[in-house]
């Protein structure tokens, strides 16, 4: 019943806070019918909301102070979890974290973007924007996986790259550029999952792999639906209709061919039931190395490379499965 909620969830919130007084009440156990029907009608209200988003409640909710973060993820799933800091060259980047672990005993490279719980830790993981020494540590990351044939699984949650001046004079464009060709011939299986916002070119910079998967409630877009509407409208405030315009849902992305996998969440998004998203998430990744074990590297290189050249490329029934763009000017 507590924690942060978003305007379309308070009538959510009304009803719970009710049937939390209805269970305090000392003569609760004289009217159970009562509990039971408030109990109903919580989960009729749940399900009414949470199954008609819209694409910015969908962006809102990816966007959660709740919601699991990359290192909540290695926690759930991983054992023996080390963390690997720095690129070598300038510094370590704490928006941009990864390691090695074991997946049920198998080892492998796990890296993502990571935010803050509280102000003081977001402006120390910097909202979860990367600098360029957070994609060259990735590359590392990433690289280490190579050498010692282990794969990488990398979890996509930024708003974007940092834009700020310091990170434009150490190459901020470059290394983005530069992981996005180095992963297309990696010589390692990558499994990629957008675990709440994907923004970008800060997406892309750790977006390439054999397979995409998606949470439900995540969204993943060439920008995002605030810097949309400052760019059309000139008015942040139209950012729902950007993000409806934006195709930038799940459904929408599985639609067109951009993921190849939508992760259900709970009833009103993964900081509901983290555990049970984790079980949802590693039952994915298994599935992945079962698919991709003993596939010889060249032709998952091909793979990787003919899935990429496919990204844009949409047949006539794949845009009628997408929900049309809202009107207006």
């Amino acid at each position: 019943m507590n924690g942060y909620r978003y305007d379309f969830e308070k009538p959510i919130a009304e009803l719970e806070h009710r049937l939390h007084e209805a269970r305090k009440a000392p003569d609760r156990d004289k009217h159970p019918e009562s509990l039971k029907t408030l109990e109903a009608q919580l989960e009729q209200l749940k399900r009414k909301i949470y199954s008609n988003l819209t694409p910015w409640q969908r962006v809102q909710l990816a966007r959660h102070p709740q919601r699991p973060y990359t290192l909540d993820y290695c926690s759930l799933l991983l054992s023996d979890f080390t963390q690997v800091h720095g690129d070598r060259l300038f510094s370590d980047d704490r928006a941009l974290v990864g390691g090695i672990g074991k997946l049920d005993g198998r080892p492998c490279i796990v890296l993502g973007h990571q935010k803050g719980r509280d102000t003081k830790e977001n402006l120390m993981r910097n909202f979860g924007s990367a600098h360029p020494e957070g994609y060259r540590k990735a590359l590392r990351l990433m690289r280490l996986g190579e050498k010692f044939h282990l794969p990488v699984l990398i979890f996509i949650d930024t708003p974007g790259a940092y834009p700020g001046i310091g990170a434009e004079e150490r190459g901020q464009a470059h290394s983005i550029a530069y992981n996005m060709r180095e992963m297309a011939r990696l010589r390692t299986a990558i499994y990629v999952c957008v675990i709440g916002e994907g923004g970008s070119g800060g997406a892309l910079g750790i977006g390439v792999g054999d397979w995409t998967a998606m949470f439900e409630n995540a969204y993943y877009s060439v920008i995002s639906p605030e810097g949309c509407a400052a760019i059309l409208w000139r008015d942040r405030a139209r950012a729902p209709e950007a993000a409806a315009a934006l195709k930038l849902t799940s459904n929408d992305l599985l639609a067109l061919g951009i993921v190849d996998e939508v992760i259900e969440e709970p009833l009103g998004g993964v900081h509901r039931d983290p555990e049970m998203v984790a079980q949802r998430l590693r039952a994915s990744i298994l599935r992945f190395l079962k698919l991709t074990d003993g596939m010889p590297l060249d032709a998952l290189i091909e793979r990787r490379y003919e899935r990429f050249r496919r990204t844009g490329a949409c047949s006539a029934q794949q845009l009628s499965a997408v929900s049309p763009p809202p009107s207006g000017p």
